[in-house]
């Protein structure tokens, strides 16, 4: 892996940052690492899928509801390559290290990805599993080998008990080694609020029980292991999904031993959102970290976290109309309009101290 090495500048301050207190040594060398997730909402290619039970799948053909081509296929893909390929490269020319995503078709709309654009020059590979979602679509994991090495993946299926019909997104665990250190990252799409709010939770209570009791397996293996979770998680911040299943802290105070810690709390409480709906800003997406890789006095011998952020540059925003400042989409109102997503992408930096 290439060594960057940086003293901390406001680089790392500017932006839409999580409000907990993490202090550098100003006068001591960093390593970074920037780990990332986005929402590519509805990444299809143009085939037709066989499978009759996929609802959406169709319309995302040359002959379907959104009139789905190859041009436009290309277009997305140039778009989403470009969204990736600046986010983190404020502070590391590297960009994303690990990348998970959702909302994706299958695995060769994720090979795509990576050869479009600039992210064809970093070489970068994929985990995928094909999960039983109604819709068709999937969450997968990016990674620069440069700095992660795959040792294991992955799946788990969330499911109701006593409903075969029921299907979602499968919740996907890829273990490796982050710069020879062993590190583990959930990549999740919980279940929508389809049918309401209160209606649906439930359900993203299950993947929340799922999700925890993957943390829990792994930390019961390796205590203080370092885990990152990742996903559009359909619910808030304070949502009991959350909260009360993942039981993730708001901050750093409130953290015990492999307990979790949810950064994207306080972005919430700051009225940001990485998705909007109704006028209402949502932290849909979020990245949540096991106590492992949270620091401790400031310690940064070995990779911590640092800070988390959201990527809404300007360009990612719809410039008028009745969506003025909302994400610019793909889609608006059934119409092409050629835009990126519906969600902003979320990041984090972990850092550890260089010595020369």
């Amino acid at each position: 892996m290439k060594n960057y090495f940086l003293y901390l500048f406001s680089f790392l301050i500017v932006g839409t940052c999580s409000g907990q207190n993490i202090e550098l040594d100003k006068g001591k060398n960093y390593k970074l690492a920037a780990i990332g997730f986005y929402n590519l909402e509805n990444l299809f290619d143009t085939i037709i899928d066989p499978n009759p039970k996929l609802i959406l799948q169709d319309d995302f053909t040359p002959n379907g509801a959104k009139n789905w081509d190859s041009k436009k296929y290309h277009e997305k893909l140039r778009n989403m390559a470009k969204v990736i390929g600046m986010v983190g490269t404020e502070a590391t020319p590297d960009g994303l290290a690990i990348l998970g995503v959702c909302e994706i078709e299958n695995r060769g709309v994720l090979e795509d990805l990576i050869k479009t654009g600039e992210l064809a020059e970093r070489n970068y590979k994929i985990v995928h599993y094909d999960s039983p979602d109604y819709r068709g679509i999937d969450v997968g994991f990016i990674y620069n080998p440069n700095y992660f090495k795959v040792t294991s993946s992955k799946t788990y299926a969330v499911t109701i008990p006593g409903n075969d019909t029921w299907t979602t997104r499968d919740e996907l665990l890829v273990s490796g080694e982050l710069d020879g250190e062993r590190m583990h990252f959930i990549v999740c799409h919980w279940p929508s609020r389809r049918g309401g709010e209160k209606k649906s939770r439930p359900k993203r209570i299950l993947a929340a029980k799922m999700a925890k009791k993957i943390t829990d397996s792994i930390q019961a293996a390796e205590p203080n292991a370092k885990i990152i979770l990742m996903g559009d998680l359909n619910d808030n911040p304070l949502s009991p999904s959350i909260k009360e299943a993942l039981k993730a802290k708001r901050s750093l105070e409130e953290l015990e031993t492999n307990g979790l810690y949810n950064p994207m709390e306080n972005l919430h409480r700051q009225g940001v959102g990485t998705h909007f709906w109704r006028d209402n800003p949502n932290v849909f997406d979020m990245l949540i970290l096991s106590s492992g890789i949270v620091p401790k006095n400031n310690n940064f011998t070995n990779y911590q976290y640092y800070k988390t952020k959201v990527f809404s540059k300007n360009f990612l925003k719809q410039q008028s109309g009745n969506w003025k400042g909302y994400p610019f989409r793909t889609y608006a109102g059934g119409t092409y309009t050629g835009g990126y997503s519906d969600h902003y992408p979320v990041y984090l930096f972990i850092v550890k101290e260089q010595v020369r």
